[in-house]
């Protein structure tokens, strides 16, 4: 099943057919991202890059990097935050290490709000076994990180608990989303890849009429030691 992001006064993903698009309050303010989170300790400050971003503070030499190839566009590279949501973070480890996301596509694409890939069974995959929770606060988990551009968050159904292999990045941020999906990652490197994919032209169901191909995806653990994810299903 295609898992859709839809936009009403909360953000849920459903099937097939819908195209909402970002609420106009949300729409009115995604040129403007800005710092949400509190300044940095001075630990902070020296472990991590210390890049222009909102979720600086979160930014780790330890964390784990996700390194993205993109056909033809170039390379993104994210850390994950096992501090923010550590289950989520576990699981797209473990899809990374057994080869899950080499060669699937960002299959909805919506400028101004996300890109959204790693549906498998599009590409012919078997479907993702394992079926997660939802590390957000409305689903009674503490998650304070902001879906600023550039964070890294799990896609779901309406179902609170019913993440599998789908992510979504933002291109711009979205208040909405704040609290109802699990940010888990932030991009470090190659924001021009995350806008070139977004203004890409796209048809029916926000697909892009040219495939985007993510070729390789791999992740340097950078000391951190993930466990299995834990699964609902």
């Amino acid at each position: 099943m295609k898992w859709t992001l839809l936009v009403a006064s909360l953000f849920v993903l459903a099937g097939c057919g819908s195209d909402l698009e970002p609420e106009s309050s949300d729409a009115d303010n995604q040129g403007n991202i800005s710092e949400h989170t509190d300044p940095p300790t001075e630990e902070e400050s020296e472990n991590s890059l210390m890049i222009d971003v909102p979720y600086n503070a979160y930014l780790k030499d330890s964390n784990p990097v996700v390194t993205m190839e993109v056909a033809g566009l170039g390379t993104m590279k994210m850390q994950l935050f096992p501090d923010v949501a550590p289950n989520s973070v576990n699981n797209m480890i473990q899809l990374i290490e057994d080869g899950y996301y080499d060669g699937l596509i960002f299959h909805r694409v919506i400028e101004n709000f996300v890109i959204q890939g790693g549906w498998g069974e599009l590409m012919g995959k078997d479907p993702v076994s394992c079926t997660i929770a939802g590390e957000f606060n409305s689903n009674g988990f503490a998650n304070d990180l902001l879906h600023d551009r550039g964070v890294l968050s799990m896609a779901r159904t309406s179902v609170p608990d019913s993440a599998t292999s789908q992510f979504f990045v933002m291109h711009q941020k979205t208040p909405s989303l704040d609290g109802q999906y699990a940010g888990f990652g932030g991009l470090i490197e190659g924001f021009d890849v995350l806008d070139a994919i977004a203004t890409t032209a796209t048809g029916f169901q926000d697909q892009p009429n040219e495939n985007i191909v993510m070729e390789r995806v791999t992740v340097a653990l950078n000391g951190y030691t993930p466990s299995a994810p834990d699964c609902v299903n």
